[in-house]
């Protein structure tokens, strides 16, 4: 980096600073609004532009980016429409913690506040949904807000940051000066707390781990993971974090969230001990705050968390630890204490194996779980999976066998087309693994334009595209809650294979399970996007029911 005593404009000012904090990549679609950013990309080798085509896909594939580097994945859009657009990704980031910054083209400084074409107050719309939104009036502070932005960003817990670029402020040319590279802040902490956590992990009978969220990397995973193994400790995986370590581990338990194993919730149940190392403890963790509860009398609550806002927020901690990921775990397994042992972690782990061991299922022509199966047998463990929302995802969440941080991107946020546009993210990020992205029928058609992005910039990834033709999460919600009364759930779906094809993936369609081993070899032969239209049966609702099921339990519970 270098610090030019000569006039630039905004948007050259701003692409230094990108540059300066090692931003490679960024995910836009353009507007008017900041053409003179675009204009000093032109010049700009060292960032790679990934043209996206719609704004949501931006947003998804910017947080997506951010999971996989620790380092804020960077999306442009333009004002009102494109900011609402981007919107989800912003939220999605937010409830998932990780980093990024979304910049947004705003009116001129001289129309403000008169309900200007698109004119929003972005800082005021974003304020609940980001850690910092703020608009950048003047160009010779662009340095400081971006440095501010990249520290917000990363520090304590992540998440992301929205800066509004008014289009004249971006043309005029001034003088600035530069900032420096700004890297995440190290949180160490007291010894004090860790002598309790010792104290009450030397008492515990039936203690479990329950991890991964916010700042959790494969540099924790190692440091924790072999801490957990060393006191054979029942280490699970927060809802959608069953990459946070890996799933061979002799103590992983399996993971929280919707329709975990039976065994695993016993086991929560019956803990008297409770170490939570970084997650939130949010809502699909914990069963709507019912697996735990916010007040535990019966179990020790222990919690780790880089942001001191979220210790005691909403679950009352016996132990309140404020501390990186990083920090913790290094100490935690460095630290030569007498730790104690259990048996449990092993016991744990060969229920999560049955579990996670798919049968096949009579009468079912299209069986999920044997696909998953297959999926297995073919390809890399370290393959990146990648799933929006819809009972669909339940399959892999369940039989998948995760390889470690880096391995799932799934939103906790349970957005829906999040599959594609992330594993396009993915796919640019790591052209080297085998990038899957999941999605149901409803879910792609929220997203599946970005295919269009996928192949334009040379992606090489395998689609699936689970078709029941059916909103199957909320069908599976409405038939509990007024049984044989659907309304609103049906979908008429395009023929995704042909619809993959026109957008240039080589594409199948599987309708039987014998078929899908063979089309998977197929598609896996190929370059490029590769796209399998699985259709299936809606009754096939999730991996731990069906449909008709889920009906008659709703008719024998409803009042007579």
């Amino acid at each position: 980096m270098t610090t030019s005593p000569l006039p630039r404009t905004g948007g050259r000012i701003l692409v230094d600073q990108l540059v300066a904090q090692g931003c490679d990549r960024i995910f836009t679609v353009p507007g008017e609004s900041f053409l003179a950013v675009l204009d000093a990309l032109h010049d700009t080798p060292e960032i790679d532009l990934v043209v996206c085509r719609q704004e949501g896909g931006v947003g998804f594939m910017a947080c997506a980016d951010g999971a996989m580097t620790g380092r804020p994945g960077v999306a442009f859009v333009t004002r009102g429409p494109g900011a609402t657009n981007a919107s989800i990704g912003v939220h999605v980031a937010m409830q998932d913690s990780q980093p990024m910054v979304l910049f947004i083209g705003d009116v001129d400084r001289g129309t403000k506040d008169r309900e200007a074409f698109q004119e929003i107050d972005f800082p005021a719309m974003f304020a609940p949904v980001a850690k910092w939104a703020a608009k950048i009036d003047d160009a010779r502070r662009i340095p400081e807000y971006i440095a501010r932005a990249w520290n917000v960003a990363m520090s304590g817990r992540p998440g992301p940051v929205v800066l509004a670029l008014p289009e004249d402020m971006l043309l005029d040319e001034v003088v600035a000066v530069d900032r420096n590279w700004v890297g995440r802040v190290a949180q160490n902490f007291c010894s004090t707390p860790i002598a309790s956590l010792l104290d009450h992990l030397q008492d515990a009978k039936a203690p479990v781990a329950i991890v991964g969220g916010a700042g959790w990397d494969s540099w924790t995973a190692n440091h924790f993971g072999r801490w957990s193994e060393r006191l054979g400790i029942p280490t699970i995986a927060a809802f959608r974090r069953q990459d946070a370590i890996p799933n061979q581990s002799s103590v992983y338990a399996g993971n929280l969230g919707y329709g975990p194993n039976p065994a695993l919730v016993k086991r929560i149940k019956d803990a008297d001990l409770l170490l939570i190392v970084g997650p939130r403890l949010g809502e699909a963790t914990t069963d709507g705050y019912t697996l735990i509860t916010p007040i535990h009398p019966d179990q020790l609550l222990i919690h780790v968390h880089p942001d001191p806002d979220e210790l005691n927020r909403t679950y009352e901690c016996d132990v309140a630890i404020c501390a990186g990921m990083r920090e913790f775990s290094y100490m935690m397994e460095g630290w030569e204490v007498p730790w104690p042992k259990w048996t449990s972690g092993t016991e744990a782990h060969a229920e999560y194996l049955a579990w996670s061991t798919p049968a096949p299922r009579d009468g079912v022509t299209l069986d999920l779980g044997q696909c998953v199966a297959a999926m297995r047998e073919q390809l890399p463990a370290d393959s990146i999976i990648c799933n929006g929302a819809g009972n669909y995802s339940g399959w892999w969440h369940r039989y998948w066998r995760y390889a470690g941080p880096g391995t799932q991107l799934a939103p906790t946020a349970g957005a829906m087309g999040y599959g594609v546009p992330a594993a396009t993210a993915a796919a640019l990020r790591h052209p080297d693994r085998t990038v899957v992205a999941l999605a149901g029928d409803g879910c792609f058609l929220m997203n599946g334009q970005e295919l269009a992005t996928a192949v334009a910039h040379g992606a090489n990834m395998l689609v699936l595209v689970i078709d029941n033709s059916g909103y199957g999460t909320i069908r599976m919600h409405q038939e509990r809650e007024y049984p044989d009364r659907v309304s609103g759930t049906r979908l008429q779906n395009p023929d995704f294979a042909a619809l993959g094809r026109a957008y240039g993936c080589w594409a199948e369609t599987v309708e039987t399970t014998a078929d899908f081993a063979p089309s998977l070899a197929r598609a896996m032969a190929q370059p490029g996007v590769r796209l399998l239209h699985l259709k299936t049966d809606i009754e096939q609702i999730t991996a731990g029911t069906t449909l008709s099921a889920v009906t008659a339990n709703a008719k024998k519970a409803a009042p007579k």
